[in-house]
């Protein structure tokens, strides 16, 4: 017998028991960050909540995620860092979608710089005035999302003291990775996070920088192979060395850029070429890249003109199966299991 199962013009067929998908929505936050995690039971996890002001436009556009994906209330928000286009929605999120938990990596670093302290005092606000749980994430933590397995990798520009099982050996891509000076700002100190989902593992570093990268990751990959790639720091050249990119080599790569943000040559190039990469898909046509340093169009769910705000989703099965959609075409394509 051949079961179907569809979600959101998405099918998967399977033989005997049906198979129940986990769904990953990658909102269009126009150059910021937000995706939203969603289990077969309806457990939630977001990590980051775009930009603040703009008429509440990514609030409004992460509660149609979730709306879409069948939740009502989002359990667990993760806040990667205290930039304004990570951290800057929570005061307009919390107004428009019940949340449960907030989880980051402690006090704000970066006291020099004006906006972001204010977005932390902002989201300080939320957690005093609100009924909110609160978890301060150390590397090596298990973080409590039923279904899906969620170990944090770097918090507070700490990292994993060890190597996750199946990983562990020597990284030659360090030695083709320029070393790079110290990051200062709140980049070096992102909460990142590898998600495991049955045979699926997904990576999120947030904006961790090149330099922290490599204090990771050499001179032993700590991670091992990787299914899907959110490319850390909306693909600007600060983030994704050789030493990250080409050692994980990961099969599907997803870039939350911006029209004007992210999307830079040198990144494009170090993922798309990337040992055993199949596809790299876009959230916005990149202006910096041009003509050679951007996906086809099938794969990009921005191009050029109106701010449409279309996301890409991928649906996953435990089995290590999945499938990535853009909402702007209803372009798909399947990834077997491996």
């Amino acid at each position: 017998m051949v079961v179907m199962i569809g979600i959101s013009g998405i099918s998967f067929s399977a033989f005997a028991a049906p198979h129940y998908p986990l769904q990953i929505y990658f909102i269009d936050v126009e150059g910021g960050q937000s995706s939203l995690f969603v289990t077969p039971y309806g457990h939630s996890l977001l990590i980051d909540t775009g930009w603040p002001e703009n008429e509440g436009r990514d609030a409004n556009r992460i509660a149609a995620a979730a709306k879409a994906a069948g939740i009502s209330r989002i359990d667990y928000v993760l806040l990667t860092h205290y930039h304004v286009d990570h951290t800057g929605g929570v005061p307009q999120l919390v107004e428009k979608i019940p949340v449960g938990t907030f989880i980051d990596h402690g006090p704000n670093r970066e006291t020099s710089d004006a906006t972001t302290s204010q977005v932390y005092a902002a989201y300080q606000k939320v957690l005093a005035d609100g009924h909110y749980g609160h978890i301060v994430a150390k590397p090596g933590d298990m973080l409590p999302i039923p279904e899906l397995k969620t170990e944090v990798i770097s918090a507070d520009g700490n990292f994993l003291p060890r190597s996750l099982p199946g990983a562990g050996d020597a990284n030659s891509f360090c030695a083709v990775s320029a070393k790079r000076p110290t990051d200062q700002t709140e980049n070096a100190r992102s909460l990142g996070v590898i998600l495991t989902f049955g045979k699926l593992r997904i990576l999120d570093l947030g904006d961790l920088t090149w330099d922290k990268e490599m204090e990771f990751m050499c001179p032993t990959n700590k991670l091992g192979h990787i299914d899907l790639l959110v490319v850390s720091h909306h693909g600007w050249s600060q983030s994704s060395s050789p030493a990250l990119v080409d050692a994980i080599s990961p099969r599907v790569a997803i870039m939350d850029n911006g029209a004007t943000k992210g999307g830079s040559p040198p990144v494009w190039d170090v993922v798309t070429k990337a040992p055993g990469l199949e596809d790299l898909w876009q959230l916005h046509y990149s202006e910096e890249g041009g003509s050679a340093h951007n996906v086809v169009e099938r794969r990009i769910a921005n191009l050029h003109g109106t701010d449409s705000g279309h996301y890409l989703k991928v649906t996953a099965l435990e089995d290590g199966r999945f499938e990535v959609y853009n909402s702007r075409n209803g372009a798909t394509k399947a990834y077997p299991a491996k």
